[in-house]
Formats: C-alpha cells, structure tokens, sequence
C-alpha cells in the first residue's frame, strides 16, 4: 500500500514541478520495484553467507523492505509543504525511525529466537532443578526454595 502511496506522490511531486508524463510513473514504479527485489534478494544472500538459522521468510523481509515507503512519503510530502528545508528534516527524522524501527525489530526477533532454541534444549540431568526444599527440616520459615541440584 506503501508503495503505491509511493508512485501515485512521486507523481504528484513532478506533476507540481511541471515535470510529468506517464512514461516518468511507470519508470519510477518499474525503478521502485526492482530495487525492492534487489534489497529482498541481497537480504537473503546475506543471510545465507552469515549462516544466519531465521525464521524470516521471503516476504517477512519483503514486508520489513516496504517500510521504507513510509518514510519517503513523508519525506516528500515534507518537501512539498515546507520546501527544502521541511524535505532535509522529514529526511533525517524518517531515516533515524527507520533505522531504530528495524534495529529493534531484529533484536526483538533474535532475542525470540535465543529464547525458544534455549526452551527447545533440554537441560542436562545434573542441571535439572530439585523438587526437595533446599532447607529440608531446618525452619526455613515455611518458604520452599529450590535450587540447582549440583
């Protein structure tokens, strides 16, 4: 949805500037979409050279790229209402949340992902936790703790 947002503002912009044609929308729609791709496909040709073990499926990352879209919307709607000046701050916020959106994203997916492969592990025997009070007849007050067995 981000996308078409996109184009259609894209549009408008040069539209505005006295610069459209409908051979300029379909080129920035066929230019969009092929770096879309580009950007899915370097992703998972990364992942792939890291040996990165991810749940991430193509279009999980097709979904994560298209967030961009957002951001350059906003950077071009800046640009029309308040000029360069509305274009470079909209272009710096839009970049910064960007980056922190998916800086977060990924920490929030890798930490998920440490935590069901520790839940998918068995611990050793030796490491299983007691079901014996720690304090077996010595008045702990009533409160049974546990502890590891060692």
């Amino acid at each position: 949805m981000a996308f078409i947002t996109y184009i259609l503002l894209a549009g408008m912009a040069l539209g505005i500037q006295k610069r459209f044609s409908p051979e300029v929308l379909g080129m920035c729609a066929s230019t969009a979409f092929v770096w879309m791709v580009i950007e899915v496909l370097a992703l998972l040709l990364g992942l792939y050279l890291a040996t990165v073990q991810s749940d991430l499926g193509t279009f999980d990352l097709l979904a994560y790229c298209g967030y961009k879209y957002v951001g350059m919307i906003l950077t071009v709607v800046g640009g029309l209402v308040f000029g360069l000046n509305g274009y470079y701050i909209s272009l710096a916020w839009a970049s910064c949340s960007l980056m922190y959106f998916m800086v977060s994203m990924a920490m929030f997916r890798a930490i998920q992902m440490t935590f069901d492969d520790f839940k998918a592990q068995s611990l050793p025997l030796s490491a299983q936790p007691t079901s014996q009070g720690c304090c077996a007849g010595e008045g702990g007050g009533g409160r049974k703790e546990r502890r590891l067995g060692r």
